[in-house]
């Protein structure tokens, strides 16, 4: 489906929100405008499901982690009845956060303040020295403020609305990836084998953008390119290939970069890729037969295919990244790799190196990305009335049954991340 292209305009932009997304562009001023992202924290993060953990993070009850909705501190916890709570970081007293800790495992949280004592699902169960208090307090009126949760697939999302559709609407089309993306735990459990976080300096949209940009590829990762044997360099070799971006809908996108793995339980008759064979024969040697080695390899690759999910997290190959908005010209990314629970030690620790080969700190891949986020936030600087352009690929859009599409390289996933940023932001 075509759409024409605005013509280009450079007068100062209206604070209208609406005004400031279009079809085939976004104004510099979603990257560099303090209320902007002060708005976004209220109208966006408060106002849909956004990600905050996957279950194998919670193993078992009493488990819990640190995360944010927004910019806002909340406690992932699972209670002794395996129920899992997401609860807002902050003592309902003097309002100081009752958990430091990353993760961990505990009965209760507890404020270092004045000790008011919460349960794992957060209601008030003690306080110290009550009787101060006389009659004047109602312990079962200060429970730890709780949001709505609900899983898909082992994923866990939270949101401040009561009102908002179930989680199974708003992830739509994106539902069919997710299943597949999990594919890659071999036929196991998937679990979260442990993260790593950094921060760049550029707005959190800047990276939003980069999962379904296969456009920046040969260019900023050469040198992940140049490090990598020459049949995994040809698989790579995506961007004039026939793979495609396709808008699924609420802001979600889906870029299939390598067709052929897409759903890693076909094609199992494949040949094994030159880099797995000693992987492929030390599974043999562990007693896998032919279709388990082959099924276990094709996993440890990878799929072929990035997910976004509005508006925090992207599901890659080995990894899931999340974005964590800090201010207008800062986010933190936390990569948590993924390996399968209870899999062959042969075939996690490949996938780890895999993932630390591009997606690590001193990986090949993660380091010129981040590099190129700096340098569009420093460029946004510069020429304030001017637009980012999000055209490529428009020409060639055509209607799915899920949204729609274009080439690997079209900025389709930008497009629908922008639209639904307008939807929210414009939102009574």
């Amino acid at each position: 489906m075509n759409a024409p292209i605005s013509p280009i305009t450079f007068q100062r932009p209206s604070r209208d929100h609406g005004e400031l997304v279009r079809t085939d562009r976004v104004h510099t001023s979603l990257y560099t405008d303090p209320a902007i992202f002060d708005a976004e924290m209220d109208k966006i993060f408060r106002n849909c499901w956004v990600w905050v953990a996957h279950e194998s993070e919670l193993p078992e009850p009493g488990s819990f982690k640190t995360h944010w909705v927004g910019m806002e501190p909340v406690i992932v916890s699972r209670d002794r009845k395996n129920q899992i709570h997401v609860l807002l970081n902050r003592c309902r007293h003097r309002a100081a956060t009752v958990c430091e800790h990353k993760k961990g495992k505990t009965a209760s949280f507890v404020c270092p303040y004045h000790g008011w004592a919460y349960a794992l699902d957060g209601q008030l169960r003690g306080v110290p020295f009550p009787e101060s208090y006389g009659d004047c307090l109602d312990k079962g009126e200060f429970p730890l403020v709780s949001l709505r949760v609900e899983t898909y697939n082992g994923m866990v999302f939270a949101t401040f609305r009561e009102d908002i559709a179930p989680l199974v609407d708003w992830l739509g089309p994106a539902k069919k990836w997710i299943d597949l993306f999990m594919k890659q735990a071999g036929g196991y459990p998937v679990k979260v084998a442990g993260e790593h976080r950094f921060r760049f300096p550029g707005n959190w949209k800047i990276q939003l953008e980069n999962t379904t940009d296969a456009y920046h590829f040969p260019l900023v990762h050469k040198s992940f390119l140049s490090s990598i044997d020459e049949q995994t360099k040809e698989v790579f070799d995506f961007v004039k290939g026939p793979g495609y971006v396709e808008d699924l809908g609420n802001g979600h996108s889906v870029m299939v970069m390598i067709p052929q793995l897409v759903d890693l339980e076909e094609n199992l008759d494949a040949p094994i890729p030159e880099r797995f064979e000693a992987l492929a024969e030390a599974l043999r040697q562990e007693g896998h037969d032919e279709q388990q080695v082959r099924r276990l390899v094709r996993a440890v690759g990878g799929t072929g295919f990035n997910l976004n999910l509005f508006p925090n997290i992207a599901c890659s190959m080995a990894f899931f990244r999340v974005l964590q908005p800090v201010s207008v010209n800062e986010t933190e990314i936390h990569h948590a790799a993924i390996v399968m629970d209870g899999g062959p030690a042969a075939a996690n620790q490949a996938r780890l190196r895999l993932h630390e080969h591009f997606q690590g700190p001193m990986g090949f891949g993660t380091p010129d990305d981040s590099e190129a986020w700096e340098r569009v936030q420093q460029g946004a600087k510069a020429g304030r009335d001017l637009w980012i352009l999000v055209n490529r690929g428009l020409p060639g859009e055509r209607l799915t049954e899920d949204g729609l599409a274009s080439d690997v390289s079209a900025e389709t996933g930008m497009r629908a991340a922008y639209q639904q940023w307008k939807k929210l932001m414009t939102a009574e």
